[in-house]
């Protein structure tokens, strides 16, 4: 242990380069004359290390540097090259981070940096300006492990006796990383910027966000993979996630299987575990292999939690913004992972969790939360991205004296559910958050809640996402008693639709409805069943449905209701093609009998309201055997123009459309499969034998367009074969 410390320290210190300072340069009268020195121009130190959260990212952190002794700093700095004495230092060939390398390319260039993960043929290294280089050794004309510290040898003439007295001090007095001091830090510059965020498009490369965008088109402009050369996808890499708990009498219990969908940034892979605990890795985007991994274990766990997921991250300059099953968020370093701080959002002993991706706004963090299954009140928070201060929230239930809250029978209002459990999209010339909204609670039992709308669950709203407050709403499923969760993408999109240009939301929603509406005032323009459903007779000028008699959930049970619970299609991502002007998605077909019963509201304890019904429910000569797929609908009639059928139901699995007019869909019985986007026809498989319950991505790093998927505990990405 005591080895392994020194080596990272050494790997820290080694690179104290005289580069131009990330932070505040020179002294005033209120910065410590050691603090300077660390900050200064003329060391450099701060360019390669942090304390508390400032600096750079090239070597360890040196918050705590203060425990390794004055006399061990001091030598360190006069002679970096120089093990400190009775510990030994090194770090071979096997070794795999904290080594000093030197790559020379075939041309003859030379890269010098800290080595952060080498295999036989894959070398990542970090240079003394930050620079993070993932490199090929078979392209390479040598790598050699250099004895020579990346530290300069010459403080001693650099540096005054005093500034070296007053920089050892300014160290020393580090003992451990001060929260308070992170937090207050600035956000640093470079990374992914909002800007960049904003002109994703003009990066395919990468894919920057859950969505892939902040439309929510989760499409790929890539167009290298093809329906003629699709069939050369091979397995490129694979990445184990390893998680879990370790549970008294049990032992280690595996965690969930992944739901997330990673981003991929400047050739860098984000991604998350499921379970507990929360888990956070970067990897190599052309080899899989891991930058660093973060992890984090619950505070608090409540004994009814469910959907113990993680869906991704969100990422804005050089920090990553993750929730937590305990219903935190947490802002770490995206060049280390090391944790900057975390803040609450919510108490999980009420049911709340945070299972998706926030969603990154100018300079703010907006967070949804879990908790449809419990008896919570559904709430959107933001926060600011560089301190977590938390900035407003949005009550998806009104309370009193709030617009809305008359659709709430007496108090039901503060246990209705309504949660925001899925990541939002976003509008900038509009400045407008469109946030779906889940289901009202008791989820069956409405006896509860009374005959009202129950606002606003089943709906999207629209948000200013400056203030939080609300620019309008549209309601898919008035007084669910379904389930039926409008949690599913608000895709944006401009085009012309029925001879008129104009700004959209095309949306698949749970009650098996593919709806068209004006984003800008949120007005009804068109809803078309894309699966069997006999719950609506049809809707009125302003969308709003006009359900069936007794197709609504009851004591005595109602009739064999299309969709069933899960719905006709379900979270995980559609998507919409400019290409074809086609949207996409997984769909099911199957019924299913609505009955409820009264349930006590207890504190933490799921909140169903599920009753065994008196009628019978039996398959009309009309209803269709439960059957599920692929399908693509024409905004412009909501028809389906092609549907590919799969053997397996489940709607836990997404979509990608390409510009090469090849869409992936993931299949539940542990395919991927290439289709031809224009047709529907099959172009490629690959059966991955492990459960899936995720969407496709895509990007490209050198060159080369990877498709990547989670698949049980393991995300393998594919790319043509050379």
């Amino acid at each position: 242990m005591l080895h392994r410390r020194f080596t990272l320290f050494v790997a820290g210190l080694a690179v104290l380069m005289g580069a131009a300072t990330t932070g505040q340069t020179g002294q005033t009268p209120a910065v410590p004359p050691g603090e300077g020195v660390f900050y200064g121009t003329k060391s450099g130190c701060a360019t390669c290390h942090e304390v508390n959260g400032r600096g750079g990212a090239v070597g360890p952190d040196l918050s705590a540097a203060g425990n390794l002794g004055a006399d061990a700093i001091r030598q360190k700095i006069l002679d970096p090259n120089t093990p400190l004495a009775g510990i030994a230092g090194g770090g071979g060939r096997g070794a795999r981070g904290g080594v000093t390398v030197t790559a020379r390319t075939s041309g003859g260039q030379l890269l010098r940096g800290i080595r952060r993960n080498e295999d036989t043929f894959s070398l990542q290294m970090i240079d003394a300006n930050g620079q993070l280089h993932l490199l090929d050794k078979t392209k390479l004309a040598s790598v050699t492990v250099d004895s020579r510290s990346l530290m300069p040898d010459d403080y001693a003439k650099r540096l005054t006796a005093d500034e070296i007295a007053n920089l050892v001090s300014f160290l020393s007095a580090q003992v451990a990383r001060d929260p308070a001091k992170i937090a207050a830090q600035p956000m640093a510059s470079g990374g992914l910027t909002y800007e960049r965020l904003m002109a994703s498009a003009r990066e395919p490369q990468n894919w920057p966000m859950y969505w892939g965008n902040y439309q929510a088109h989760h499409y790929s402009s890539l167009s290298q993979i093809t329906p003629t050369n699709v069939k050369h996808l091979r397995p490129a890499w694979t990445f184990p996630f390893v998680t879990g708990v370790n549970v008294a009498g049990r032992g280690f219990v595996q965690g969930s299987v992944l739901q997330g969908t990673p981003i991929v940034v400047d050739g860098v892979m984000y991604a998350t575990g499921s379970g507990n605990p929360t888990t956070v890795v970067a990897v190599d985007g052309r080899t899989g292999r891991q930058l660093w991994r973060w992890s984090r274990d619950q505070r608090t766990i409540n004994p009814n939690q469910i959907n113990p997921f993680s869906r991704g991250i969100a990422m804005l300059n050089q920090r990553i913004y993750v929730g937590t099953l305990d219903a935190f968020l947490i802002c770490l370093d995206a060049r280390t992972g090391r944790q900057l701080w975390e803040v609450p959002v919510a108490d999980t002993m009420e049911g709340y969790t945070i299972s998706s991706p926030p969603l990154v706004v100018k300079d703010k963090v907006i967070v949804g939360i879990s908790g449809g299954e419990f008896g919570t009140r559904g709430r959107l928070d933001a926060f600011d991205a560089a301190s977590g201060k938390h900035v407003w929230r949005f009550y998806t239930i009104p309370g009193p004296g709030e617009p809305g809250n008359e659709t709430w029978k007496g108090e039901s209002w503060q246990t209705g559910g309504a949660p925001t459990w899925l990541t939002g999209s976003y509008d900038s010339e509009l400045n407008t958050v469109y946030w779906a909204v889940g289901n009202p609670a008791a989820q069956l039992d409405r006896s509860v809640r009374g005959d009202g709308d129950n606002l606003y669950s089943d709906s999207v709203v629209a948000l200013d996402p400056d203030t939080g407050k609300l620019k309008w709403h549209f309601q898919f499923t008035p007084n669910d008693g379904h389930d039926w969760d409008s949690v599913q993408a608000m895709v944006l999109v401009d085009r012309v639709w029925h001879g008129q240009p104009r700004k959209l939301i095309l949306h698949a929603d749970r009650n098996s409805h593919f709806y068209v509406l004006d984003r800008t005032n949120g007005k009804f323009l068109s809803g078309t069943p894309f699966v069997y459903q006999n719950w609506n007779q049809g809707f009125d000028a302003n969308g709003r449905p006009r359900p069936f008699p007794n197709s609504n959930s009851s004591s005595e049970g109602s009739y064999l209701i299309y969709p069933s619970l899960v719905g006709g299609t379900n979270f995980q991502a559609p998507s919409y093609s400019a290409l074809t002007g086609w949207f996409y998605l997984s769909y099911q077909e199957a019924g299913q009998q609505f009955a409820s019963a009264p349930t006590p509201v207890t504190r933490g304890a799921t909140y169903i309201g599920r009753g065994r019904g008196t009628t019978p429910a039996n398959r009309g000569p009309n209803d269709p055997a439960p059957n599920s797929g692929i399908k693509a609908i024409d905004p412009e009639t909501g028809k389906t123009v092609w549907q590919f059928p799969t053997f397996q139901s489940s709607l836990n699995n997404g979509v990608l459309a390409t510009a090469g007019n090849v869409l992936f869909g993931s299949i539940p019985d542990g395919n991927l499969v290439a289709l031809d986007s224009k047709t529907g026809r099959y172009l490629w498989h690959y059966q991955t034998n492990g459960p899936h319950a995720a969407s496709p991505m895509s990007y490209m790093v050198d060159g080369r367009q990877y498709v990547a998927m989670s698949t049980g505990n393991v995300i393998v990405a594919f790319s043509l074969a050379e």
